[in-house]
């Protein structure tokens, strides 16, 4: 029995010594977006920059939430005010040419109507999100949606 629980004993060490060793040598091989920025700091955000107003850009999953086509640097969103809404409201669409609240905006959980945009749809940059022509991060082989070709 005993020389069980010593060699489990050993065993356990030997893995632990083993883990530790293999996550040493592959955290210098692990490269991050942040690179050798310190998780408690700010990044730099490098060259990027908000598209100015332009034409929307397509979608391209069925389902997709629209791109925004303008900048929307210093714009607040908070529970208390929504800057998107100064154009996009119902009341202020047409006057501003602004792309109107789609309905479903206006539903809660239960799929009941409600008379203004639901607490679960009003921070708009949840689902939308500016468009830009960056070059993407990483590679990848999407394949727009086949109806939306």
């Amino acid at each position: 029995m005993k020389i069980a629980a010593v060699l489990a004993a050993a065993l356990v060490a030997t893995l632990g010594i083993a883990a530790q060793t293999a996550s040493a040598a592959d955290a210098g091989a692990v490269k991050t977006l942040r690179g050798d920025t310190p998780i408690g700091s700010e990044a730099s955000p490098g060259n990027f920059r908000q598209e100015r107003d332009h034409m929307t850009t397509p979608r391209d999953y069925v389902q997709q939430p629209p791109l925004i086509p303008h900048t929307i640097n210093n714009y607040q969103i908070t529970k208390n005010f929504n800057k998107c809404m100064d154009c996009h409201a119902w009341n202020k669409a047409t006057e501003t040419k602004a792309t109107k609240v789609s309905l479903t905006h206006f539903k809660d959980r239960e799929g009941q109507e409600l008379s203004n945009v639901s607490p679960r749809r009003y921070f708009c940059t949840q689902c939308h999100v500016p468009q830009t022509d960056a070059t993407p991060l990483v590679g990848n082989t999407f394949q727009r949606a086949e109806g939306l070709r």
